[in-house]
């Protein structure tokens, strides 16, 4: 499991992308978001599951809250950041492969 100083380092990080990918909006000429507001919004998703986890755990630490509610949020957590690491690999894989094609 990551300690909790790798994944405070890993939402600052996230955090930064969020803020520097703040100003890709829709493109003008084509009909669905661009590549980079789903790349956002995906982003997006994985803060709010981090955050959501860390204010359950705040909450038990508290006191406050489940410790079924506390797993759950970090569950979530964990299948957000697995799908987004594997989706970097993906898009990691698929530009590799691009720059070995042939001119």
């Amino acid at each position: 499991m990551a300690s909790p100083t790798a994944a405070a380092n890993a939402y600052a990080s996230l955090a930064r992308m969020m803020e520097r990918s703040a100003g890709v909006e829709k493109s003008p000429d084509a009909n669905g978001p661009s590549f980079g507001a789903l790349l956002k919004d995906a982003l997006g998703s994985v803060m709010d599951a981090g955050r959501k986890s860390d204010a359950q755990t705040v909450a038990m630490a508290n006191g406050k809250a489940n410790v079924m509610d506390v797993v759950t949020a970090v569950a979530e957590t964990d299948v957000a950041v697995s799908t987004l690491v594997s989706v970097r690999d993906r898009v990691i894989q698929s530009y590799e492969d691009i720059m070995k094609m042939p001119i």
